[in-house]
């Protein structure tokens, strides 16, 4: 009697060993894991999207098995870095973990394919490698980035296009595509009011003061030196959108907000590519939603900035947890904080940010506790935040210019503030819906001397 209970008991185990940990049957990529994927992945594992390799079929994903096993269990990818203990997002990235589960339990039983009929229907992603499927497209500038300029230095470059809106429009999504994101460090607009000497498609640039590595030489008393070329000298439009390793195309619906582009408005295009031993020629592309009504509410994009200057913004070498000066705005009119992104460059540890309310509440509402220059990510608050006017936000940054960052070109050396990627900047970039009727040049303020970054 005694033998065969434990005969049972030795056949219930076998069973149970046999199943994948995810239910009573087998995992299959088919009907399992393709829907992970579809909702999770493929949104950069396609073609004309950031990820290396695509993720749309089994013949494509199957020899990545054993490296997405390793990459959900370790929580690498999908890439995601908010610290889940302040503030919830709509965007969020994070695997469920049934939905982990189930990806080690296909790659451990040897990544079977399953049935054809099982499949879910494949997702219809937007033609021509777009996030989004816009109404308008207007043509950025052709840039040439060299194989190996002097220094490996492109300094930022303004180049000023049409683009092409002949009415007043206001526009709901933006999207900047380049054609070779493996040059492309950052790809910044501005919307100006078209002049009538304006030259279209000439490149300006500002050569700055740099030493035998291309390091910018600080200049006491003054950040990075001024980008401003001579076509924009003297227009103060706000940076609208941004292209930047692993950012989402930009979008104001969920908001019931847009952008309001006045007709005949020209673009500078403020590029900055990074060269990698190949002369590549990007052919940048911005793409637009049109509102189908006029919105209620206007999007504004903004930023937190911190002294820039040398004497108060010097990354000490091999430091490993140097705190920069505190970033702060303050909101001179009622808004409602919906998206956050924090934009540092390689030596980037983390940021904080935090509002401090009239009546002297404060909140912490996005830590990132581990920043990565390669995937600079938005965080699109699952329900906005209300700010009152009085209200003050603040960040808290950290660099590590130690051996430890795996990232660092250079630990033994001060790091300052400046616009190549081996240099440092401290923008914590945000977006906040107001009434459509106020001002956008006076919703915030900055503490005297202190600008905001004009780029990534």
């Amino acid at each position: 009697m005694a033998e065969r209970s434990w005969m049972g008991l030795f056949i219930c185990v076998i069973a149970w060993g046999a199943d994948t940990g995810t239910g009573s049957q087998a995992v299959t990529f088919q009907k399992d894991i393709l829907p992970v994927l579809q909702a999770n992945c493929q949104g950069c594992h396609r073609p004309g999207q950031i990820a290396p390799m695509s993720f749309l079929t089994y013949q494509n994903v199957r020899p990545w098995a054993k490296a997405i096993k390793a990459a959900v269990t370790t929580k690498q990818m999908p890439p995601w870095s908010a610290d889940p203990r302040y503030g919830h997002f709509g965007n969020d990235r994070s695997l469920k973990q049934s939905d982990i589960d189930k990806l080690v339990a296909w790659a451990d039983s040897g990544a079977p394919e399953g049935e054809a009929k099982d499949a879910p229907p494949p997702v219809k992603w937007p033609a021509a490698g777009w996030q989004i499927q816009p109404d308008v497209i207007a043509k950025g500038p052709d840039f040439t980035v060299p194989a190996h300029p002097k220094n490996n230095v492109i300094e930022w470059t303004n180049i000023i296009m049409p683009s092409g809106f002949t009415k007043d429009t206001w526009i709901t999504t933006i999207e900047v595509k380049p054609s070779a994101p493996s040059v492309t460090h950052h790809l910044c607009l501005q919307f100006i009011p078209h002049r009538p000497d304006v030259k279209y498609g000439v490149a300006e640039w500002v050569d700055k003061d740099r030493d035998e590595n291309g390091n910018e030489r600080p200049r006491p008393g003054a950040g990075a030196k001024s980008f401003v070329t001579e076509q924009i000298r003297g227009v103060t439009a706000p940076l609208e959108v941004c292209y930047l390793p692993g950012i989402q195309a930009a979008d104001y619906r969920p908001f019931g907000s847009g952008k309001l582009i006045p007709a005949g408005t020209d673009i500078i295009w403020q590029v900055h590519y990074t060269p990698n031993g190949t002369e590549t020629v990007d052919h940048p592309e911005v793409g637009f939603t049109v509102a189908k009504t006029e919105p209620t509410r206007r999007y504004i994009s903004s930023s937190v900035a911190a002294p820039s200057d040398p004497e108060h913004f010097a990354i000490p070498p091999n430091d490993p947890d140097w705190t920069a000066p505190s970033g702060e705005v303050t909101f001179l009119a009622d808004a409602e904080l919906v998206w956050l992104s924090p934009h540092m460059h390689l030596r980037g540890k983390s940021m904080i940010y935090r509002l401090e309310y009239p009546d002297g509440k404060t909140e912490t509402i996005l830590s990132v506790p581990h920043y990565d220059f390669n995937w600079q990510l938005g965080y699109e608050l699952a329900q906005p935040i209300k700010i009152p006017k009085g209200t003050k936000m603040t960040t808290e940054t950290h660099y590590d210019n130690s051996l430890n960052n795996k990232f660092n070109p250079d630990p033994n050396r001060t790091v300052y503030n400046g616009n190549m990627t081996w240099e440092e900047m401290d923008s914590g970039f945000f977006g906040i819906v107001v009434d459509k009727n106020l001002d956008p040049t006076k919703i915030v303020k900055r503490p005297r001397g202190v600008r905001a970054e004009n780029g990534a």
